[in-house]
């Protein structure tokens, strides 16, 4: 099995084609009929449906994946552990559950960029669910020390109250940008003139 370009992909950090590589190269070895279960990355597989979260995706990889190969591969188990922990939606524990593994290099790369994204998007949530949030509930859910979350979240702006131990948030603005393009403007005049004779 030539697994060149799901290589490629991973060299060059471009993580979220992974997912959409490994079923495509799973598609050609099933309908060539070539044996494939054994010497297949499931580990990234599954990481990369999680990566650009498509976790029903990965929920079905999981059942198809033979138990003897989630038995001895226990990289397998540990991003499974992610996905479920998305699919319950216990994102707290998103963090601890790749924390608690020790990922093969091959995985390593895709699992800091899945980590950084993912304190990212937890970051944003946070941002537009609290206008006030405890400082331990915010290391919860950044994955981080309290310490480490309260510099994280004040570098971006949000203020601390040491006596109640509770962060301010900053909500972004809302920019919304609007361009005006001629030729819709010309055809709403047009319009509005057909509309007055």
């Amino acid at each position: 099995m030539d697994f060149s370009a799901l290589n490629e992909a991973l060299a060059f950090k471009s993580y979220d084609k992974v997912a959409d590589i490994c079923d495509t190269l799973m598609f050609q070895a099933a309908s060539e009929g070539v044996s494939y279960q054994e010497d297949w990355p499931y580990a990234i597989h599954l990481i990369g449906h999680i990566y650009v979260n498509d976790i029903n995706s990965a929920r079905f990889l999981w059942k198809k994946i033979p138990l003897a190969v989630k038995e001895s591969q226990p990289e397998v188990s540990a991003a499974w552990k992610i996905g479920q922990r998305l699919w319950i939606k216990d994102y707290a524990s998103v963090h601890e559950a790749i924390r608690e593994f020790i990922w093969s290099p091959q995985c390593q790369g895709i699992m800091a960029a899945f980590s950084e994204m993912y304190t990212k998007k937890m970051f944003e949530l946070l941002q537009s669910a609290y206008s006030t949030i405890s400082i331990q509930d915010t290391a919860l859910f950044l994955g981080m020390s309290e310490e480490d979350a309260t510099n994280y979240v004040v570098q971006h702006g949000w203020t601390v109250d040491p006596a109640s131990r509770m962060l301010t948030v900053k909500k972004q603005a809302v920019v919304t940008e609007q361009k005006l393009d001629h030729s819709k403007l010309q055809r709403l005049t047009e319009y509005v003139f057909h509309l007055e004779h």
